[in-house]
């Protein structure tokens, strides 16, 4: 899932509907039926202990406690599906090393330019940036050291794999949360991410709404597709998140008098960037909440923000620390889960509210 800052052109819609230093409450948001249990969405799994998307996080991320496991979801150049967050590989992988030569004019590595056995080659290790000079930068320097450990690209089905597998011998029912990656740009490139993503999940058991799954994606064009294309095309009907972002041209409209429920006609869950909640203007005496959660459970749907992250610098100047930034949210914003770099945090978090 992309990070997100909201704009000012946002930020505009959003002031309309801004509740200052107030709490929405939460019983108030349900029509009916009993408040759900709040969820935690390990965000590309455990993502602040181990390389983001490796089979490793992933196994972390299950044993910690996580209701939901985030698989971003690409395509490689022979329509192979890889858990794999960018379209580029140059922030997490040795691509430039390994396949000098390969880069597209823009000077970066594509997945969709590489075979999945290509990809199995490269060694993945935590984010990083090149400065000026080429130097390897961390992008989150308390994380995982760079280079060390042996991790690899790995499918969709095999994370699947795993995550059934865990459930079988565990008896737990851990979900997942697949995000169809720029599904306009696979698009371009005559690639159908949305219905090769659903056909994998379909063969995998996940056919209905009882299913423990959530479908995401930034686009809603796809999503719509997906509703009323893809879906009855496989005989298959599964939740549908829609993710929102800070482009106005793209979201502005579902933010407006009607808007959520015009999305609830093809959606049964947001998956909003966090400040589009809780104001980054808000300070420690003013928190500033939006009427997003209320405005979403009216229509029925789920609200489930992103990313929560406890990390130097990455909790909010509002929120004391990263148990006082969860709190803010899960009970005084009353959104029903959160995707989190820290699952152990927040369901340690969400089992002291019990």
């Amino acid at each position: 899932m992309a990070n997100h800052i909201l704009k000012r052109n946002l930020r505009g819609v959003l002031l309309m509907g801004l509740v200052l230093g107030t709490v929405v409450p939460l019983e108030a948001a349900y029509s009916q039926g009993a408040t759900p249990a709040k969820v935690v969405v390990a965000h590309r799994g455990a993502s602040a202990y181990l390389p983001e998307h490796t089979l490793q996080a992933a196994a972390m991320a299950y044993a910690m406690g996580a209701d939901f496991q985030e698989q971003d979801v690409v395509m490689t150049s022979d329509d192979q599906l890889i858990v794999w967050h960018d379209l580029t590989l140059d922030r997490n992988s040795d691509v430039r090393h390994k396949f000098p030569g390969r880069a597209r004019d823009d000077g970066h590595f594509y997945v969709i330019d590489f075979t999945l056995e290509e990809l199995r080659t490269l060694r993945v290790t935590e984010g990083y940036r090149l400065s000026d000079n080429g130097e390897e930068q961390q992008i989150y320097p308390e994380r995982f050291p760079l280079w060390q450990g042996s991790f690899q690209i790995h499918t969709l089905a095999e994370q699947l794999e795993l995550i059934q597998g865990l459930n079988r011998s565990t008896g737990r029912d851990v979900g997942i949360y697949p995000e169809l990656k720029s599904p306009a740009f696979h698009h371009e490139h005559g690639k159908d991410i949305g219905l090769a993503v659903l056909t994998e999940l379909k063969r995998f058991g996940y056919t209905n709404k009882d299913s423990n799954v959530y479908v995401q994606t930034f686009e809603f064009d796809e999503l719509k597709r997906v509703k009323e294309q893809v879906q009855p095309a496989l005989g298959i009907e599964l939740k549908l998140v829609q993710l929102m972002g800070d482009d106005e041209d793209d979201y502005g409209w579902m933010l407006r008098p009607g808007g959520m429920q015009e999305l609830a006609k093809f959606a049964d869950g947001i998956g909003p960037e966090k400040g589009m909640i809780i104001s980054a203007d808000s300070t420690a005496n003013n928190i500033i909440i939006s009427t997003l959660v209320a405005d979403a459970h009216e229509a029925g749907l789920q609200i489930h923000p992103y990313t929560f992250r406890a990390d130097t610098g990455q909790v909010p100047a509002y929120a004391r620390d990263f148990d006082h930034l969860l709190e803010l949210f899960l009970v005084n914003a009353g959104v029903d889960g959160v995707f989190t770099d820290f699952p152990d945090r927040a369901v340690n978090f969400v089992k002291s509210q019990r």
